[in-house]
């Protein structure tokens, strides 16, 4: 019995990983059950296991009485004697009592016994060691995959990925190996329920910091992340190191690093754009590919809201494909976004100053950089209640940008100059004349 008994638990513990001791204790609780429920008696009894040969012996503790009222836990003076030397009333000893019989029994039932510790210190080794894994990527195996949910076999446990946590455009298949974010473990009777997912934003965020040293380092921090899984995802990123390029350290050499996170992903777009503390900058660039002109902000209350112009051209672009582009740029910015055309700006006086404040905002509109103004039918511009033109007809009701620089008034369509006029006069100028208007001045 002994060696057959030693054999099988050093061969469970290496099988399962459980610690040999473990498995000792595990076994003496059973083999206790076992006496216990045969004798049928009240006895103070432990079954002791030699860790190393497995010898068994049934140990009782009994207390040294002077009249027996019960013998289960009770001996007398006189019995104690022929167990040890020199006992007294009180003392409490310990008498090996193993039934001859005992090895067959306890082998007929301790298999079972031992099998539901096991699978009880697995559950608590498994829960224990997962548990400190939430929030983190795991590799895993599919098992099974049908329409309610997907199984994961992820070493040492199962974890199960819900609808809810699918993405829509992915197929998973049996035998299939797969990334998975480790979003959930819970205790249950049956054993800890694992919760995994492919459709959390946190998925994303976990990629690049495997991806990209810089983030891993913190040269690059991940500010924010907006996610329709499977479709499109765009991050925002910021370096916290001088001379770091926060794009380019997460795109990598050749787009490298980005397209491994893609094809991790089945071919989910990712759009990695610079975060800015410029609430207005920010907002521009959430917008990308799309290159707005222009950013207002109000705030009312807890309403946020940025009026966003764009080139006509490019309405469809910061817009995207049933809205997708503007629900990402509101999702990573967290301001609702009313993207505008420049024909608006015929219609809203709001752009434009009224003649008193006229000399002020004149002061200052150099400083403010270019402003965007829509070309009217005439193919003329306002600018301070002041017309100038006419421009080509090919820019009639699109939107240009103007600057005044040195008391000219520069026309730009597209980051290109395409007119120039004197402030004060109106009059054209050439385009590479920067003398003229200091010329009429004097």
């Amino acid at each position: 019995m002994k060696s057959d008994l030693y054999t099988a638990i050093a061969q469970i513990a290496a099988e399962r990983g459980i610690p040999r001791d473990a498995v000792l204790n595990s076994v003496q609780s059973a083999l206790t059950t076992v006496y216990k429920r045969n004798t049928g008696s009240e006895e103070d009894a432990s079954v002791e296991l030699d860790p190393q040969t497995g010898e068994m012996q049934v140990v009782v503790s009994k207390t040294v009485v002077e009249q027996v009222t019960n013998k289960d836990l009770e001996i007398s003076l006189e019995d104690a004697k022929k167990y040890t030397s020199g006992p007294i009333i009180g003392e409490v000893i310990k008498i090996v009592s193993t039934p001859e019989n005992f090895g067959r029994i306890a082998a007929q039932t301790v298999k079972q016994v031992v099998h539901g510790k096991i699978r009880d210190f697995e559950r608590e080794t498994v829960y224990k060691e997962y548990h400190d894994k939430q929030g983190e990527v795991l590799s895993g195996i599919i098992q099974r995959a049908d329409n309610r949910a997907v199984v994961i076999e992820l070493g040492k446990a199962e974890a199960v990925m819900p609808a809810r946590e699918q993405v829509p455009t992915e197929r998973y298949r049996a035998g299939q190996r797969i990334k998975v974010l480790l979003k959930e473990v819970s205790e249950n009777p049956r054993g800890p329920q694992l919760i995994v997912s492919r459709a959390d934003g946190l998925l994303i965020r976990r990629l690049f910091e495997q991806e990209v040293p810089e983030i891993q380092s913190g040269a690059v921090e991940i500010m924010s992340i907006a996610r329709e899984p499977g479709l499109r995802s765009k991050v925002a990123v910021a370096a916290r190191q001088d001379k770091v390029d926060p794009v380019g350290s997460c795109v990598g050499v050749r787009g490298v690093r980005i397209q491994n996170i893609v094809n991790e992903l089945y071919g989910e777009k990712i759009d990695v754009i610079e975060w800015s503390p410029d609430v207005a900058t920010f907002i521009a660039n959430a917008l990308s590919p799309a290159k707005p002109s222009n950013v207002t902000l109000v705030e009312d209350g807890d309403t946020r809201t940025a009026t966003v112009i764009v080139p006509s051209d490019q309405m469809s672009l910061a817009i995207g494909k049933e809205g997708q582009n503007a629900r990402l740029a509101f999702k990573l910015t967290d301001w609702k976004i009313d993207i505008k055309g420049p024909e608006t700006l015929l219609k809203s006086e709001g752009f434009y100053k009224t003649a008193s404040e006229g000399s002020e905002f004149a002061a200052d509109f150099g400083w403010m950089g270019r402003q965007p103004r829509a070309v009217q039918a005439d193919g003329t511009v306002n600018v301070n209640d002041v017309v100038y033109g006419p421009l080509d007809d090919e820019l009639i009701r699109r939107q240009v940008d103007v600057d005044i620089v040195g008391g000219v008034v520069e026309v730009y369509y597209e980051r290109e100059l395409r007119a120039r006029f004197d402030q004060a006069s109106g009059e054209a100028l050439s385009l590479d004349d920067e003398f003229v208007a200091d010329n009429a001045n004097a």
